[in-house]
């Protein structure tokens, strides 16, 4: 199979390690720097067209919770 070929059956790349470090970038951002900090919300925009709604709302939820494993601290 010629490699054309196998870029053709695979277009795009997986975004899920992308996703999450949008995320975690954002929050980090805004602790450093506070919301209304305007690169932050790059990182807000990504991880909104990236990520499932669902991984968000359970994200939010452990870091709520404190049960994150990621260090939202810079």
């Amino acid at each position: 199979m010629s490699e054309l070929a196998d870029k053709q059956f695979f277009p795009n790349t997986n975004q899920t390690k992308n996703c999450w470090q949008n995320y975690v970038d954002y929050f980090k951002c805004v602790n450093a720097r506070g919301e209304d900090f305007e690169p932050c919300k790059q990182f807000y925009k990504a991880y909104h067209a990236l990520c499932p709604n669902e991984w968000i709302s359970k994200w939010d939820s452990q870091r709520e919770e404190g049960t994150n494993p990621s260090n939202f601290t810079v």
